[in-house]
């Protein structure tokens, strides 16, 4: 610390310098220059230079130099009036932070694309680089394996932005990282505002908002390459960027590109599978104008794993993965997620003043994502002598942890014999000796059918999302005064998704009948009389062979325009700001089959569905002193459901959600700031409350529809929620070396009413049109939703199952001035709850399948079934260094980190199965001395991981 000042013969109050890199002496431009606690805020030209009027900060201040990439500088200074401060050259060091912030965002991009289940997803997006906030430091680096959710908020209720437009997907509101994936050297430029902050691009939502900056002219001239190795998600991963920064010709470009690979991950069958290429172009046409044309492409292919039972878990432990088996000699997983959306993206910049910019994006989106898995149950249609038709076939579930497979199932009776235990260790020994998909099963299976003149009994089928979107907006940006400043923005979303199901593979079959194989079906009747089973009515009994669409069709058109506004007042005491939108939403589904089951709603347009929505936020900056700060931000906003919601069933028909309604939003947070030179320190409360939420579920019960069981849609409307809590960071820099640090996060996160309830499936329908009235279901009504007692599901007080509530963290950092560092984290996580199923907790629980109350029931006993899971707390330890070195012209170094390092046993998530519905069966499941046959099904995290890093910068 050293303070600078230099009187000159001048009239006006000046402060000026010049930042240059402090080890190769060149002009850093784009540098952000502030006075601390001020609304002072200019950018070094391309020569590094800056100056600004400083009459108004008189006295001695604070001046910070920020850029990403370089270490943040603060100077004390003396600033007299009426004379020029020249401070000459300021250097910029390099940030060997930079390299570490690779871990974060490698977790986080791994991390995301993982989340194929929606229970576990999480929001971390953007707390990396734009933000050296303590705490969201913590929940993007050693929180994130618990599946942590900051303020308990999922990622939908945040903004991805790359250059001011919007990345999430209009299907679940979530971005979807693996359209970036492993373009982490071209991902450092981020802003992030926390919560409902003020942000410039957007007016963003409860979880905060992230742009990222992929422009050619901002990256710093350079390349890099590096090599990486690990074993949590993939084991290999290659990448090379260069930049050659903005040219005096105009021009700029920045290439990139990567691979990450890897036979399996730390869960068995894992496999990974990307390329990434990037490649942004920029012309600065003149003074005021500049174009920036970026585009990329990253394919990537992933072994999917799933949640497993307890008892699997004893039987073949955390990493064991159900859903691979061995092809000749080689692994193949049968669940593969395989995205392929290229991004185009064109971006103006156009300097309409000094004081006033206009920002003008488009974007082209378009490809697909894909998931596969194992089509069981095919049927071969069949004509006997006489003429008329017969379906033969069907098979068992492949799947190796299947209930039947397993020892509980032998042992499901009470008072088992010897024969169920005989049997039931014969299941647990082939369980424990092999437990993986038998592909030879499959093929042979095939075979036999098509020796016979029969169709595929098993097939490799893909869901797929063929997306194309097109996307604009603008965004102003306007220094009104020395104390206020202008943003506003329009913007358009035109989405037309292609959803279907595809043979990708008939596993060595002839073709695969495209009927319901899961519809009843009597032997030799009338293929007329099957129309119920048709996928396509239009085309009965279509035989579909690989790459053909089948079982489903349709087409969903999205439109989105809106607006934002917001103003932002900077004083010398407070700082605040107003922010207001609208936003006007459409979708409307097309089906291009005309389902046997749905025949009158399932073809052709439905309803076209419009919401108008809108939002207010104001936050507020109070500086007590230059140290003590005050701040509050608070918004109302009401967001359209997604795509997901809206339609209960879009597979099969148009029909959509009774009761939908646009979800309200109401968000506040308090913040203590605390800022000096050894200490920095954030504590705050947060409050966010939802209203007339919608979720819908999909899933097979055995105690419905008569007893003979249904595969349901569950559709919750008027949910009502509550998050709130505190969270704390903290952070010493007790020697020029060592830092020390704690985060702490304590929240509770409810539902805060009992939400409606009901439930749709295609076995309803034959319910009530049986020729025997006793078969009729009064509980159904003409639309075919079933509802049980009042419609309602008593979940009020439940915990919402949003990882630990709970968090806590101390840990150090060595940084020592030869550019070597290391780091140990202690975290300790609690309160973390399962997913309770939706449907023993409605009035469904409490009657027989004849619909009658249960003479048996015990409230007492009823409650400890229905007692929420709690995962208990686990201490994880995690640990970071690295070197680096410079050699001429070339920065080398290394950085490696080590998470679990005491290969802890913890579960990040998990939901109740609702197979067993009711008080008899549940009790029935719960109370079986050899075990449960439909227990939770649980996720567990990594044992001890590490990834490991080497790369040249130049």
């Amino acid at each position: 610390m050293f303070t600078l000042s230099l009187t000159a013969f001048a009239q006006q109050t000046v402060v000026q310098g010049k930042a240059v890199d402090g080890v190769t002496n060149e002009n850093v431009p784009d540098v952000t220059v502030t006075i601390e606690n001020s609304n002072i805020e200019t950018q070094t030209d391309g020569l590094g230079e800056f100056s600004f009027d400083a009459s108004r900060v008189i006295g001695e201040q604070v001046i910070v130099l920020y850029k990403q990439g370089y270490t943040t500088k603060r100077f004390p200074i003396t600033i007299n009036e009426g004379e020029t401060l020249n401070l000459d050259v300021l250097s910029m060091d390099i940030d060997i932070n930079e390299e570490q912030l690779q871990i974060g965002t490698i977790s986080l991009s791994d991390n995301e694309l993982d989340q194929d289940n929606e229970n576990t997803a999480f929001n971390i997006s953007g707390l990396l680089q734009a933000s050296r906030d303590i705490f969201l430091n913590a929940a993007a680096y050693d929180f994130s394996a618990t599946f942590f959710r900051p303020r308990g908020l999922d990622n939908q209720f945040g903004e991805v932005l790359i250059n001011g437009l919007n990345m999430n997907k209009q299907f679940s509101g979530r971005p979807q990282w693996g359209n970036w994936g492993g373009l982490n050297d071209v991902q450092r430029n981020q802003e992030f505002s926390m919560g409902l902050s003020a942000n410039e691009y957007s007016f963003g939502g409860p979880a905060g908002t992230t742009n990222i900056i992929m422009r050619a002219s901002k990256y710093r001239e350079g390349g890099r390459v590096s090599y990486a190795t690990a074993n949590r998600s993939y084991t290999g991963r290659v990448m090379g960027s260069y930049s050659s920064g903005l040219q005096s010709n105009g021009w700029a470009y920045t290439v990139l590109a990567s691979r990450r690979f890897g036979d399996e991950g730390y869960i068995d069958g894992t496999f990974y599978d990307a390329n990434s290429v990037f490649l942004a172009v920029e012309k600065k046409i003149n003074d005021n104008h500049s174009l920036n044309l970026a585009a990329w492409y990253t394919p990537n292919r992933r072994g999917r794993s799933t949640a497993i039972t307890e008892e699997v878990h004893n039987l073949k432990g955390r990493e064991y993965n159900p859903l691979w088996g061995y092809q000749d000699g080689e692994i193949r997983n049968t669940r593969v997620r395989n995205i392929q959306e290229p991004i185009i993206m064109l971006n103006h910049y156009w300097d309409l003043s000094e004081n006033t910019t206009l920002n003008t994006n488009v974007s082209y989106q378009f490809g697909e994502i894909a998931n596969s898995r194992v089509e069981n149950g095919g049927t071969t249609l069949v004509t006997t002598p006489d003429g008329q038709s017969t379906y033969l076939g069907g098979a068992r579930n492949p799947d190796p942890s299947y209930y039947q497979n397993l020892p509980s199932y032998q042992l499901r009776f009470p008072n088992p014999s010897p024969a169920d235990f005989q049997n039931a260790y014969l299941a647990q020994q082939e369980f424990i000796n092999d437990g993986q998909f038998d592909f030879n099963a499959l093929y042979e299976a095939n075979r036999l059918s098509a020796a016979t003149g029969g169709n595929s009994i098993y097939a490799i089928q893909e869901d797929v999302i063929d997306d194309t979107q097109i996307q604009a907006n603008t965004i102003l940006s306007s220094t009104l005064t020395d104390n206020i400043t202008l943003n506003a923005g329009l913007n358009y979303r035109n989405l037309n998704s292609a959803n279907y199901a595809r043979i990708s593979d008939l596993l060595g079959g002839t073709g695969y009948l495209d009927i319901d194989n899961f519809t009843e079906i009597t032997a030799n009747e009338n293929t007329n009389s099957t129309d119920a089973a048709q996928s396509d009515l239009n085309n009965p009994n279509r035989i579909v062979g690989e790459g053909d669409r089948y079982k489903y069709n349709y087409e969903i058109d999205a439109n989105v325009v809106g607006g934002f506004a917001q103003a932002q007042f900077k004083y010398n005491k407070v700082d605040f700001f107003v922010s207001t939108k609208l936003s006007q939403t459409s979708y409307q589904r097309n089906g291009l089959y005309r389902n046997g089951n749905f025949a009158d709603t399932s073809f052709g347009e439905s309803e076209k569905l419009d919401f108008s929505n809108y939002g207010a936020k104001a936050g507020l900056t109070y500086k007590i002193t230059g140290r003590h700060l005050i701040d509050a931000n608070g918004g109302y906003i009401t967001n359209a459901p997604t795509i997901r919601s809206a339609f209960s069933n879009a597979r099969q028909n148009n029909n959509t959600v009774t009761g939908l309604e646009s979800e309200k939003i109401t968000s506040a947070d308090l913040s203590y700031i605390y800022r000096s030179p050894m200490i920095k320190a954030r504590l705050t409360g947060f409050y966010t409350g939802f209203e007339d939420g919608t979720d819908i579920a999909f899933y097979f019960t055995e105690d419905v529809n008569n007893g003979e069981g249904a595969f349901v849609q569950e559709v919750l409307t008027n949910i009502e929620r509550r998050n709130i809590g505190a969270e704390l960071g903290i952070e010493a820099q007790v020697t020029p070396t060592i830092k020390l640090k704690a985060a702490a996060s304590f929240g509770q996160y409810t539902f805060n009413n009992n939400p409606d309830v009901y439930y749709t499936s295609d076995d309803f329908n034959r319910v009530n049109t049986d020729d025997d009235p006793s078969n009729d279901n009064p509980n159904i009504n003409s639309v075919g939703e079933l509802r049980f007692g009042d419609g309602t599901a008593k979940l009020k007080d439940y915990h919402v199952a949003s990882g630990p509530e709970q968090a806590y963290q101390i840990g150090f950092e060595y940084r020592d001035p030869n550019f070597w560092w290391f780091g140990v984290t202690t975290n300790y996580f609690d309160n973390a709850y399962i997913d309770v199923s939706t449907i023993t907790r409605s009035d469904a629980f409490t009657t027989d399948i004849d619909g009658q109350p249960f003479n048996d029931y015990d409230p007492t006993e009823a409650r400890a079934l229905l007692q929420q899971e709690d995962f208990g707390d686990y201490i994880l330890v995690n640990a970071v260094g690295g070197k680096s070195w410079k050699i001429d012209d070339y920065f080398v170094g290394f950085f490696i980190t080590i998470n679990n390092i005491f290969d802890e046993e913890y579960k990040t998530g998990g939901f109740e199965q609702s197979r067993t519905s009711n008080f008899r069966s549940l009790q029935e499941d719960v109370n079986r001395e050899n075990g449960r046959v439909f227990g939770p099904r649980y996720f567990y995290g990594n044992g001890t991981t590490y990834y490991a890093n080497v790369y040249v910068r130049f």
